[in-house]
């Protein structure tokens, strides 16, 4: 039987959207941000980032921009 805890309160909750795609070096000509159609006809623009090096230095780069991310999203409420 496993030991679970009774938390009070919840966090706020949301929807992370994102992609990932490894193109060759140059192969992007140009990078467009995303739309996300929202309820009621309304829309939001996501920007795509671009990161290039090697596969561990993307990894390194990526995983210190979501921190970043979500730093900044630490004090401001969800949209």
């Amino acid at each position: 039987m496993s030991n679970l805890k009774l938390v009070k309160g919840t966090a706020k909750r949301g929807t992370l959207i994102y992609g990932m795609r490894m193109f060759e070096p140059g192969q992007p000509d140009v990078i467009e941000d995303a739309v996300v159609h929202l309820p009621g006809g309304s829309s939001a623009r996501v920007t795509m980032h671009s990161i290039e090096g090697t596969r561990n230095e993307i990894r390194r780069q990526l995983l210190r921009s979501i921190d970043a991310f979500f730093d900044l999203l630490d004090d401001q409420p969800l949209r």
